[in-house]
């Protein structure tokens, strides 16, 4: 098959169900030959199904293209290798990774307890390390390679509830922009998306009269609409863009500013408790950022 990835070999993972799944369809439509990997839990990460991931390559082959299932957990150094491997030897190389794998397990951060801290830092954030460092030597070999991986406004901006996976998708940001600088001298890039799309995990967000407007928004942003910026990124011709942090919200694409100096204020002699309070604090004030949430800033509906 022809198309932007033609010739490339490409890992989307979480790739069983929602966005991971539309970005596998469509880098098989695209040309690529595809590893869908999905553990295949829960939307909290528990349990095992191959099925869904199955399923997507059921419907890649019936399209013509080319791909196999993987079932192997990204939160163990030992599946991300074995995934890795799993590539190598059916495809004999990979070209890109699509780091989608992700679970939820909100509650109020008083409430919080350490599995569900341990469980979405593993997989959201220690899954796209291990999947992305499996892949390093061979990328830094060949000297080429792209990394997407998915990030969250409830990490860059901030959500109730949401302790563990903002954590865990502000980590993703810093992971993919120190891999950018680090692989930059073996022609290697690492872009995060925010993606904006109802699925399996959003559908999670409790169905209160809170949430009823956040919900009757998301609804409208589906998963195939992430697809082909993510596709895009892993093409030869964005080979210049990395350590990007971008947002794809239906057919709106954004990138994102990083977080840099916007203010700053100083003494020749040297600070105190008590100057800090009365100069420091109260000079700094003015370019506080708010205590907003992800729908504070985005309060347009889609495009």
């Amino acid at each position: 098959m022809t198309g932007v990835l033609s010739g490339k070999v490409v890992i989307v993972t979480g790739a069983g169900r929602g966005v991971g799944a539309e970005i596998a369809k469509l880098a098989a439509r695209e040309g690529a030959r595809v590893v869908v990997n999905d553990l295949g839990g829960n939307e909290s990460g528990k349990g095992e199904d191959l099925g869904p991931a199955q399923q997507v390559v059921a419907e890649i082959a019936a399209a013509g293209g080319e791909a196999i299932a993987n079932g192997a957990s990204v939160a163990s150094w030992q599946g991300a290798h074995d995934l890795f491997a799993a590539a190598m030897n059916t495809f004999g190389d990979v070209d890109a990774i699509v780091n989608n794998a992700g679970v939820l397990r909100d509650v109020m951060f008083h409430k919080m307890s350490e599995p569900d801290w341990d469980t979405v830092v593993a997989v959201n954030l220690k899954g796209c390390f291990n999947v992305a460092r499996a892949a390093a030597p061979h990328f830094k070999d060949k000297q080429k390679g792209s990394f997407v991986h998915m990030t969250s406004t409830s990490g860059l901006i901030g959500n109730f509830g949401q302790v563990n996976y903002g954590a865990s998708k502000m980590g993703v940001a810093g992971l993919s922009k120190c891999i950018a600088l680090d692989m930059a001298k073996f022609t290697v890039r690492s872009n995060c998306i925010a993606p904006f799309a109802w699925t399996r995990l959003v559908g999670t967000i409790p169905n209160t009269p809170e949430n009823a407007a956040r919900i009757e928004v998301a609804r409208k942003m589906t998963p195939d609409k992430i697809a082909p910026f993510a596709v895009a990124l892993c093409a030869d011709a964005s080979r210049d863009v990395t350590g990007q942090i971008f947002g794809v919200r239906r057919n709106e694409i954004f990138v994102f500013s990083q977080p840099r100096p916007v203010r700053s204020v100083h003494t020749h002699e040297g600070w105190t408790p008590e100057s800090c309070i009365a100069h420091a604090l109260p000079a700094l004030r003015g370019s506080f950022s708010k205590l907003d949430r992800s729908s504070d800033v985005f309060t347009w509906d889609p495009v």
